[in-house]
């Protein structure tokens, strides 16, 4: 299903609850792939929003920190899923980013309706109704809190991971592929968190 517009748009937004999910890490090149899926009431969605809740990119680490109990408190109910590198090596980005996402969404307490997933691509892998929405994380809410819970738990890892995997300063760069992370890369080699199948389309290994 395409992105929603006008009136299908607005009637999403008022509905009584909504079921958001977000991926984060895609792009990275070491590390695994994490998504989260929030449930949030229109009561709360107001809450939320009053508060500062809004696309993860756009918050810096300390507001999302901030943001995150709050957003587990005020949700309905939440889910984080998350694929291994081995996981993205063997199947590819795409399908194991949703079936990371397919993980978060078995964590909730009850199967929803109706998803809302940020992004054009729809999640093959489930068979209930979803809609794409373009932006979404700075459209909707409960994707928008999707985000934050998934960035915050990714990066979270992120800085445990340093200290088993020291030098290649993955505590600033998150795995995500940086200057200064791939000339560290040729250096000093790939570990058994980097990913290779996207570092070989880099020529780096």
């Amino acid at each position: 299903m395409q992105e929603k517009k006008g009136e299908d748009l607005q009637q999403i937004l008022n509905k009584i609850s909504e079921v958001g999910l977000d991926e984060v890490g895609k792009g990275a090149v070491f590390g695994p792939v994490f998504s989260a899926v929030v449930v949030i009431t229109k009561k709360n969605k107001n809450i939320l929003k009053q508060i500062g809740v809004m696309d993860s990119k756009k918050l810096t680490p300390k507001k999302r920190k901030l943001l995150l109990p709050k957003i587990l408190l005020l949700s309905s109910d939440y889910g984080i899923g998350q694929s291994s590198v081995r996981e993205i090596d063997k199947l590819g980005i795409r399908d194991a980013t949703e079936l990371s996402m397919i993980r978060a969404l078995k964590k909730l307490k009850k199967k929803p309706t109706e998803i809302l997933i940020d992004g054009p691509l729809r999640l093959r892998r489930w068979n209930g109704e979803q809609n794409n929405i373009i932006s979404g994380d700075s459209k909707f809410i409960s994707i928008a809190s999707a985000s934050i819970l998934a960035k915050v738990s990714r990066d979270n890892l992120m800085e445990r991971l340093e200290k088993q995997y020291s030098g290649y300063f993955i505590f600033k760069n998150k795995g995500y592929g940086t200057v200064e992370h791939l000339s560290i890369i040729k250096k000093n080699g790939i570990t058994n968190l980097h990913r290779k199948s996207f570092l070989k389309k880099s020529n780096l290994i």
